[in-house]
C-alpha cells in the first residue's frame, strides 16, 4: 500500500501562485507516475499534470505554460507549482500515484486539497 499526504492548498487571488506537494510513503518501490488531478464543483475529475519516473511530463491544455510538475530525486515527493492562477483553476486537487510491482499495477489517490482562486 502507498499512503499519500498533500500540502499546499489555499485561497489566492487571480494571477497569484501556489505550490502543492505530495509525499508518498509505504510501498513506494515501483512508483512509475506521480502527479495531480483536479475536480471542480459539478465537474468530473480531470488530469492536471503528471510526471513519470523517467521524467516525462503531461499537462492538461488548460494549465500548459502556467503549471509545472516535478519530483524530488528520491521520486517519492511530487510538486505542482501553479502560477498565474485563474478562477477556473478552482478545484480540489488530488495527488495521484501509479505503481507497478511484480506484474501488478495499482493507482492511489490523496485525500485532496482545496485550491480556490477568487478576488
Amino acid at each position: 500500500q502507498v499512503q499519500l499526504v498533500e500540502f499546499g492548498g489555499g485561497l489566492v487571488q487571480p494571477g497569484e501562485s501556489l505550490r502543492l506537494s505530495c509525499t508518498a510513503s509505504g510501498s513506494t518501490f515501483g512508483i512509475t507516475v506521480m502527479g495531480w488531478y483536479r475536480q471542480a464543483p459539478g465537474k468530473q475529475r480531470e488530469l492536471a499534470a503528471t510526471a513519470t519516473t523517467g521524467g516525462k511530463t503531461t499537462y492538461a491544455d488548460s494549465v500548459q505554460g502556467r503549471f509545472t510538475v516535478s519530483r524530488d530525486n528520491a521520486g517519492n515527493t511530487a510538486y505542482l507549482q501553479m502560477n498565474s492562477l485563474k478562477p477556473e483553476d478552482t478545484a480540489v486537487y488530488y495527488c495521484y500515484v501509479r505503481r507497478t510491482w511484480l506484474g501488478r499495477t495499482n493507482e492511489y489517490w490523496g485525500q485532496g486539497t482545496q485550491v480556490t482562486v477568487s478576488s
